[in-house]
């Protein structure tokens, strides 16, 4: 979805750019170590260094918006929901597989060592601020799913694109980059 909303952002003449957070993908940074703030510093300099002036962020993306551009969010969410829906997951697969653990041991776990959550391991200071993060500074403007129509595609069972919503969401962009 990302990718086909840059090439449509191009194709308006809008350049863009797609930062790894530190800790993810090729980083020499470990994931444990990582913290929201961490993560904050490192947009908002990769912001500074591209010369950034709007910024487009989806769901869980808009806890790590640099504060002093305007721009997009599609569907921005709360740390702690992102937290609970983590913890709600690994509950289950420990009963699937014959293990119990309830949410809050494992949220205190994570508060005080860290946890694996989702194939991450959180450290506490990451897990102490998806616990208060919230989405959405004034600049921001919110995009819902209505407005770019289908279903949500982290929502579905496989994982998946929709080209029509990237189109979309490239046109939101376009028109309201210069408004």
């Amino acid at each position: 979805m990302l990718a086909t909303t840059m090439r449509e952002l191009d194709a308006r003449g809008i350049d863009s750019f797609l930062p790894d957070l530190p800790g993810t993908n090729e980083s020499l940074q470990s994931f444990s170590a990582q913290s929201l703030h961490g993560w904050r510093t490192a947009m908002a300099l990769a912001a500074r260094h591209f010369a950034a002036n709007r910024v487009l962020a989806l769901r869980g993306g808009a806890l790590v918006f640099p504060n002093t551009l305007p721009g997009w969010v599609l569907e921005p969410v709360m740390g702690a929901t992102l937290l609970r829906r983590m913890l709600r997951t690994r509950v289950l697969a420990s009963r699937e597989a014959g293990r119990h653990e309830d949410s809050a041991t494992l949220l205190a776990q994570g508060r005080e060592e860290g946890i694996e959550l989702a194939g991450y391991y959180l450290g506490p200071a990451l897990v102490a601020g998806l616990e208060s993060a919230r989405p959405l500074d004034e600049g921001q403007r919110e995009i819902r799913m209505t407005e770019l129509g289908g279903s949500a595609l982290w929502l579905r069972a496989e994982p998946g694109e929709d080209a029509a919503q990237s189109v979309r969401l490239a046109q939101i962009v376009a028109e309201e980059f210069d408004a």
